[in-house]
């Protein structure tokens, strides 16, 4: 692919290590010539030290050819404007980082993918690690709803018997999914049925409408989750 990246701190830098190593073609616009050059240093690409609301900036980045820009500045009014102009570009991937949720709405209107500060999602996951220690990864979904990884313990009130079998005997709500089962024995994930039983030491990942609260997670021998 040919990618640009416009910004190189804190978020465009890795995203530009990442893609360098990945093998693909990365044109990098930096306004900060000490870090435009650090970049060009570092990594086998294209660093134009300059403005990238300016349309020409893009242009020279070679926007024509690209098939992604992913603006990661820490101005969203900037990441606004540089998306607005790929778009004149017909840039197939458009991307951008939001800083302040309030402007979510805006990137949605001009048809642009986002993704959250990920400060706030480190701050979200730390909370959460120390909130819900049984929780290995999860995503939050809308207001209430997640998906997490969850490992099922010796003494979980599921373990050995059926998905079928927990639901009737209403241990498992259903308000939760079981999606999927990563069993350390077997070589690919399970795709679970009704049929399929639940072991200890199983690493599900599972949709829960309620989000990860502790009645959820007792389901999975995880009682520890009450102390939060």
């Amino acid at each position: 692919m040919y990618i640009i990246v416009v910004g190189a701190g804190d978020i465009g830098t890795p995203l530009i290590d990442i893609a360098t190593r990945g093998g693909n073609e990365v044109a990098v616009i930096e306004h900060d010539a000490a870090r435009a050059n650090q970049i060009a240093d570092r990594y086998d690409c294209l660093v134009l030290n300059t403005d990238a609301t300016v349309k020409e900036s893009l242009a020279d980045a070679g926007a024509e050819q690209a098939d992604a820009v992913i603006s990661t500045t820490d101005q969203d009014a900037t990441n606004i404007m540089v998306c607005l102009l790929a778009k004149e570009f017909d840039i197939p991937g458009i991307l951008s980082v939001v800083h302040n949720p309030a402007h979510k709405n805006v990137f949605r209107q001009i048809g642009v993918n986002t993704m959250e500060n990920p400060q706030q999602l480190i701050a979200e996951y730390l909370y959460r690690a120390v909130k819900r220690p049984s929780i290995v990864d999860f995503m939050r979904i809308g207001e209430r709803a997640e998906v997490f990884e969850i490992e099922v313990t010796d003494s979980a009130p599921i373990v050995g018997r059926t998905l079928r079998e927990a639901d009737e005997a209403g241990i498992l709500p259903e308000e939760i999914l079981v999606v999927a089962i990563d069993r350390p024995e077997e070589s690919e994930p399970i795709t679970p049925r009704g049929n399929t039983n639940i072991e200890a030491g199983d690493l599900l990942i599972v949709y829960s409408a309620v989000g990860a609260r502790p009645d959820v997670t007792d389901v999975f021998g995880h009682y520890e989750d009450h102390a939060g």
